[in-house]
């Protein structure tokens, strides 16, 4: 079976499942559509001097809600951009930050050009020149909006629009957080990279740990021995599975990537795979495994595991293929890499779907981190790992002359360290991501008829952004 000529949208379908939890929030319909409402598009068309010759680039900034200031949204670099997915985006973040506490609105932004065509320094002045198109019309500055990496940028990009910001606006003290996603060394923070891999890998590791759902699926409880297959081996992809791996002891049997996929059922190290694919440019051929050439790389995602993990782009699950998909949970570590339709049919066979809108919020989590550090203009366990390292020390002392016992220097220093700020973000993300799987969870038990955990985790976002509407006394 395949979708209808008319597919909806990636905005439609995001509409489409804010349409379907309204019913159960019990709100008003003029408050429901303010929520819902894209409240600023904004597309802009600059030149930029590329070689000898001048290429006029279309970009976008997408502000969806304004009851939290400032909005917060990754920058992403595609020539497949379009106002309908920033748009899209946009409309994601709000809810994603909402299901997980964080004060943001949700904001997007997209320039339209593939960075593999361009050079770094090419991809400076566009960088440049969008960040000043950003200030001309207010839309960046720490307490306006705040934008951070997405598909095709990073960290580099992240410290030229830092850079370009401070030229403009060097008498904001506070303009370290303008941006996030920043190198380390320019006011960035430990543990953003890997974060959104490594909030997957909670999400993940949550879900598997409710024995009820587990039963159901006729899986054993916890992460151990799960066989999971990421397709995309990018940043979130890479980080997923190495975490999974090394901290959830679970067996990655299947890779997708832009060249093909491979797969290997007894597993693969994700390490050496990582490694191979440096030395030879490609996944393809590693030993052992199964090849699926570039026409047939699509199909990894049909192969049998436990989780399937999308970490590549949207709609790569439709009516096509969702028939043959043999995963018991598919985690969206992705925005929308499953069509409305095909989710029907995944629910319909008793699967597990990890939402977008929860599962990837992990950047947006250790983002939250980073601005605040920047704001406070101090690395995080400065004041108290030291105290945290006495105190443990002075305890442990104290035990071994109670005891007449000693333990290893090693485990000592183990015992007795204090918090580093990595220590102290991983921990804010993972209890980030327990807490909102659960708030979750309790919506699906208090509500009988909201069954799966997508409608859940719209429900708990448009209840808590309705309360910052309500509160300022707009709506009665």
């Amino acid at each position: 079976m395949s979708e209808p000529k008319s597919i909806p949208s990636f905005f439609q379908s995001v509409q489409s499942y804010f349409d379907r939890a309204a019913p159960y929030t019990g709100l008003n319909e003029g408050l429901l559509e303010q929520i819902k409402s894209c409240n600023a598009v904004y597309r802009m068309n600059f030149p930029v001097k590329i070689g000898n010759e001048v290429k006029v680039v279309e970009a976008y900034r997408v502000q969806h809600s304004h009851h939290r200031s400032p909005t917060k949204g990754g920058i992403r670099y595609s020539n497949h951009v379009t106002q309908d997915e920033v748009m899209a985006l946009a409309t994601l973040m709000t809810y994603k930050c909402a299901i997980v506490d964080v004060p943001f609105g949700g904001a997007k932004g997209g320039v339209k050009l593939n960075p593999r065509e361009y050079t770094p320094g090419q991809l400076e002045r566009v960088t440049r020149r969008y960040t000043s198109e950003l200030i001309k019309r207010n839309l960046i500055g720490p307490a306006i909006d705040v934008p951070a990496p997405d598909y095709g940028t990073g960290a580099r990009e992240m410290a030229w629009i830092y850079d370009t910001y401070r030229t403009f606006k060097g008498e904001d003290i506070d303009a370290a957080g303008c941006v996030t996603g920043k190198p380390v060394n320019q006011n960035g923070i430990r543990g953003r990279t890997e974060a959104t891999g490594r909030g997957v890998f909670y999400g993940i590791r949550e879900a598997c740990e409710i024995a009820a759902d587990m039963k159901r699926l006729g899986l054993e409880t916890g992460m151990k021995g799960k066989r999971l297959i990421i397709q995309g081996l990018g940043n979130v992809g890479s980080y997923t599975a190495t975490i999974s791996q090394d901290e959830g002891d679970a067996v990655i049997v299947g890779v997708g990537e832009v060249e093909g996929a491979i797969y290997k059922a007894d597993g693969i190290d994700i390490h050496d795979l990582i490694k191979f694919r440096k030395e030879t440019g490609s996944i393809l051929n590693y030993p052992g495994a199964e090849t699926l050439d570039q026409d047939n790389r699509h199909r990894i995602l049909e192969y049998d595991c436990d989780v399937l993990v999308p970490s590549a782009l949207e709609n790569q699950i439709t009516m096509e293929n969702a028939d043959r998909i043999k995963a018991k949970i598919i985690a969206e570590a992705a925005n929308g890499p499953i069509t409305s339709l095909a989710e029907k049919v995944l629910l319909d066979a008793g699967k597990i779907i990890l939402p977008d809108v929860y599962l990837n919020a992990g950047g947006v989590t250790v983002s939250y981190f980073e601005w605040l550090k920047n704001l406070s203009h101090m690395r995080f366990g400065r004041m108290q790992k030291r105290f945290d390292q006495n105190q443990y020390t002075a305890l442990i002392d104290l035990i071994e002359r109670h005891t007449g016992r000693s333990i290893s220097q090693k485990e000592r220093s183990i015992i007795a360290k204090g918090a580093d700020e990595i220590d102290l973000v991983r921990s804010g993300l993972e209890e980030t991501m327990i807490t909102a799987y659960h708030q979750i969870r309790e919506i699906m038990k208090r509500k009988k008829k909201v069954d799966d955990l997508r409608t859940a985790s719209f429900v708990s976002a448009i209840n808590k952004i309705s309360n910052d509407y309500l509160s300022l006394g707009i709506f009665p």
